[in-house]
């Protein structure tokens, strides 16, 4: 019959309407308290139209999230390596990124001069990553992950925006807050929670005891 289409549409919004106040009702007039309230009401199970009042409110995001790369250094109490970087400065991130937006400069051994296995200096110019993932997945050490933190904004782009070695590091122990299951997951292929060489390290110790 003609106009149902827009009774059953007057209908599902009418409904909307009044389940946002019965869920204001059950929740006690209270968004965010208790704190679980908010990942339920904007969740599957929410009812009514609720809207996330950002940045008051922030929607969790899922820890395949990707926004601009990070390196990972040993957690700050390591007992052996404390703050020491996972980044060899192999170069491969800064070869596989597709804007070239990754700047590595190796270190060398005072002494010797030869090449070190550890970066100096590593920037990334954060206005020129598109988040594509490509360092982190690349990585054989597993120094480079993608964050979560997408509030970047700033009034000067030319030197706030390209981000240095000292504030790109992050413990390890965040990388493990923020991508709990990949981080357990990456551990089993390394074969232990430590970075390879260090597991290497003690495999070899291990076997020279024997």
């Amino acid at each position: 019959m003609y106009g149902t289409g827009i009774w059953r549409g007057m209908w599902i919004t009418l409904r909307h309407f009044v389940n946002t106040y019965v869920d204001d009702v059950k929740w006690g007039f209270q968004r965010h308290v208790p704190p679980e309230a908010f990942p339920v009401r904007q969740g599957l199970q929410g009812r009514g139209s609720f809207t996330v009042e950002y940045p008051e409110e922030k929607i969790a995001v899922p820890e395949r999230f990707r926004f601009i790369p990070f390196l990972i250094v040993e957690n700050y109490d390591h007992p052996e390596r404390p703050g020491h970087d996972w980044c060899t400065s192999c170069g491969i991130c800064a070869k596989v990124c597709p804007p070239q937006c990754i700047w590595i400069v190796r270190g060398t051994d005072p002494e010797t001069g030869r090449p070190k296995p550890e970066p100096v200096d590593f920037y990334i110019d954060i206005d020129i990553c598109m988040n594509c993932g490509l360092c982190a997945e690349f990585c054989p050490f597993d120094a480079i992950k993608m964050d979560h933190d997408y509030e970047l904004a700033s009034y000067d782009r030319t030197g706030n925006h390209i981000f240095d070695k000292q504030h790109l590091s992050k413990e390890f122990r965040y990388w493990q807050s923020i991508a709990p299951t990949v981080a357990e997951k990456e551990a089993e292929a390394r074969g232990g929670w430590e970075h390879k060489d260090v597991l290497k390290a003690r495999a070899k110790e291990a076997k020279a005891k024997d």
